[in-house]
């Protein structure tokens, strides 16, 4: 659970998600390869590579078996996006200019201290060999505050105007000794990194949740943080292979980016990177027949004020342990065979299971499981923690089902 909540605090974008995960498997004797160059792997030996600076793949390779046991979880999550030339000057106030990314709850970014993270593109050695520092403002710099209700009768359940009301405050014009800078943001930034700020070349820069996980309830039980969605997957995983001492296959965590935008990118699962990766740490094309894909996201609970959301017969309860989630449109992967392994997982292992479908007339989400088995066609499920408040500045889930869902996934790569 500590290393959940450190990379929560940590985390504070795709790009720290990543390098966080990549720190750690360092630490514990992971050895960088290049995608480029040619895979010289040793049995039990443990690698893993990072193509893009939100994507990871690690494993712990095993010669004497063609078999793979995947489990793959996405890095991003909703937020905030800087827009290039983001400066607003507008009656005294200093503004900057936002889009969102991915389909954030917007009315819960409003009247909260929100950082700004992300990368930086620097000029490097030559112009298609740029530097990328990784940027974190380690402080509020912004807020969105509501408009109050006295004056906001007429907008009552109103759509929120992404671009009209999701527009931060940074401060007061008056505060800025030179109120003619093209962009004090920018200026903050580079002066943070003891940089000019002409080096600046471009960014991926977003504004995040500032503030600590806290757990909440009578019995501390719930726990209370942004970005759990889908960091609480990406951790189980990576701590699941960490402890993964002598697998009976090779056992592979994939981590993507670009979930929340649909997948498709050179990072996104949407993409052959990791069927190529495979076939090299193979040789060839894994065995299909013997391997197994795991795809790991939150899953709706069933929201007490809101039952009528949630399928008839397969309530999910936070507390209950982890989900297994099933489709008849397959936006979830998992059929009877692959859902079979997962019962039989839990039931010998002593693991809280429970079921998912959606209410009938409602799509729900999509993950990553159909994605990757299109690219990789072995049998595949899709589980995950439940969880409240999906997509929302900050989530809800209960504590024990990460617990339940990391022993799922030590015991998926080991059995």
């Amino acid at each position: 659970m500590d290393n959940f909540i450190k990379l929560l605090e940590n985390g504070k974008t795709q790009f720290h998600v990543v390098n966080e995960c990549r720190n750690i498997f360092a630490e514990n004797g992971f050895e960088s390869l290049d995608m480029d160059s040619e895979f010289n792997l040793t049995d039990g030996g443990k690698y893993m590579l990072s193509p893009y600076s939100s994507m990871l793949v690690a494993f712990i390779y095993n010669k004497k078996s063609a078999n793979m046991r995947i489990a793959a979880a996405h890095t991003d999550f909703p937020m905030l996006k800087l827009k290039p030339n983001p400066i607003i000057r507008k009656n005294g106030y200093l503004q900057v200019n936002t889009e969102p990314y991915g389909g954030l709850i917007t009315a819960s970014w409003f009247d909260r201290p929100l950082g700004l993270a992300g990368k930086l593109v620097l000029a490097g050695e030559t112009v298609f060999s740029p530097e990328v520092r990784l940027f974190d403002s380690e402080k509020p710099l912004f807020v969105i505050p509501n408009l109050a209700p006295h004056l906001s009768r007429d907008k009552k359940n109103a759509e929120t105007d992404v671009q009209k009301e999701l527009i931060p405050i940074t401060g007061l014009l008056s505060s800025f000794s030179d109120e003619t800078s093209a962009n004090p943001l920018l200026e903050y930034i580079a002066d943070k990194e003891n940089i000019d700020p002409e080096a600046i070349l471009d960014y991926d820069l977003y504004l995040y949740v500032y503030g600590t996980p806290e757990f909440a309830g009578i019995n501390d039980e719930l726990l209370i943080a942004p970005r759990i969605d889908n960091i609480s997957s990406v951790s189980a995983i990576c701590n699941a292979l960490l402890s993964c001492k002598k697998p009976n296959c090779t056992a592979v965590a994939a981590f993507f980016d670009n979930e929340e935008i649909g997948s498709r990118s050179k990072q996104g699962a949407d993409s052959i990177l990791l069927k190529e990766i495979i076939e090299k740490i193979n040789g060839k094309r894994p065995d299909i027949s013997g391997s197994f894909t795991l795809s790991i996201d939150v899953a709706h609970a069933t929201h007490p004020n809101y039952t009528e959301k949630s399928d008839v017969t397969n309530n999910v309860i936070l507390g209950d342990g982890i989900v297994l989630k099933s489709s008849a449109s397959q936006r979830y992967v998992t059929d009877s065979e692959a859902g079979a392994v997962i019962s039989a997982l839990c039931k010998s292992n002593g693991i809280k299971l429970q079921r998912q479908a959606n209410r009938s007339g409602m799509a729900g989400g999509q993950t990553l499981g159909p994605i990757l088995s299109s690219y990789l066609p072995a049998k595949s499920a899709d589980i995950g923690i439940p969880m409240l408040a999906m997509h929302s500045a900050c989530e809800l889930i209960h504590k024990n089902d990460y617990m339940e869902l990391a022993k799922l996934i030590n015991a998926y790569f080991t059995d």
